[in-house]
């Protein structure tokens, strides 16, 4: 078995191994999420193929993720909740961590930060360096039924009212194209202003799909003519996630979001896709309930961080970092719209989650 480099001539190949290996293989792997990184926001791709006749056995995507003073991580994956390893065995998993190990302390990186499913890390793998891991948050799966009719009767019929109340409430929804995102830009950008998030820059939306292109869709509700949510879904050949939905607040009482979701899951459904990722949440919160009602079912992640030092381990109370997201986003939702979405791509490309 040989460990090394991937590079845009094992793009194919990269994306049949992530298609036709159900575990832990979500959109996040596959090569276009390097590429949109890469292109965006410039961070150096460290993507790790293991093969042995020609054949993969194993991938473990990364980034050099470079925060300016604050020094540089290697990261698995940014901007999602999982990255870390794919493997056909146990064997070529550890040597795939081992040499994701090895990368980090020849690259003199302040950490390795790995999300995973898997619960398999063992510390003893990273000699003296010292590992965390975060299992607060939990990814919302659905598996899906052989078509939209046959998931449309296993909502219970509050839920299916709830849809229905969007189409009577007059919203409609379409498929999305390239030349729709500004509408798409228009909501995303309102509806993080209003979380007070810094919101990514409209380019990373546009190489999301030119990189992805027929494995990623955008979906829009509009009140007559103007937008007021809209989402994209990424898929492998069996697996959809939602990175990003958003809607206008204002319009929340006519239920733009059950539209929206309603279409992504009779699409996957009705397109031979097996699990469906509503993305993270934390139980019992308003987005792990929204999420719930749809018949998902949380999955574990496993946010590991391995440190060459104690010091960079250390982190403050839930309570005090809880306050100081509090603060900031209260902050954020105060500067003008126009001034957020200049300055959010600037900072979002150095916030790796």
């Amino acid at each position: 078995m040989h460990i090394r480099l991937a590079t845009s001539q094992d793009k194919s190949l990269w994306d049949a191994f992530v298609d036709n290996h159900s575990e832990g293989a979500t959109p996040y792997c596959r090569f276009a999420w390097r590429e949109a990184v890469e292109q965006s926001y410039g961070h150096k791709p460290q993507y790790l193929l293991a093969e042995e006749d020609q054949k993969i056995l194993g991938i473990m995507p990364l980034f050099i993720f470079k925060i300016p003073i604050l020094g540089s991580s290697l990261v698995s994956l940014p901007f999602c909740d999982v990255g870390g390893v794919i493997a056909t065995n146990p064997d070529v998993k550890a040597a795939l961590l081992a040499e994701s190990f090895s990368m980090a302390k020849k690259q003199k990186v302040k950490s390795l930060v790995i999300r995973s499913t898997q619960n398999d890390l063992q510390e003893d793998c990273f000699d003296d360096w010292y590992v965390t891991v975060q299992k607060e948050k939990v990814r919302m799966l659905l598996n899906l039924p052989s078509s939209s009719d046959e998931l449309w009767s296993s909502f219970k019929s509050k839920l299916r009212s709830q849809i229905r109340k969007a189409e009577k409430n007059g919203l409609t929804f379409r498929w999305g194209s390239m030349e729709d995102l500004p509408c798409f830009y228009k909501v995303f950008s309102r509806n993080m202003h209003d979380l007070g998030s810094p919101v990514h820059s409209k380019e990373w939306i546009e190489k999301i799909f030119v990189n992805y292109g027929e494995s990623a869709r955008m979906g829009l509700v509009f009140k007559e003519d103007q937008p007021v949510g809209c989402g994209i879904i990424l898929f492998t050949k069996c697996t959809v996630s939602i990175p990003w939905a958003s809607t206008l607040r204002e319009f929340n009482r006519l239920s733009p979001n059950m539209l929206l979701y309603w279409n992504f899951l009779k699409y996957a459904a009705d397109n031979e896709k097996k699990l469906f990722d509503f993305g993270r949440s934390t139980l019992n919160e308003g987005t792990y309930r929204f999420k719930k009602q749809w018949g998902a079912n949380p999955g574990p992640l496993f946010w590991y961080k391995v440190s060459s030092s104690a010091k960079n381990q250390q982190t403050q109370s839930k309570v005090k970092e809880s306050t100081k997201r509090e603060k900031l986003a209260n902050f954020w939702g105060k500067i003008p719209l126009q001034m957020a979405n200049f300055l959010g791509p600037k900072v979002r490309k150095y916030i790796s989650l």
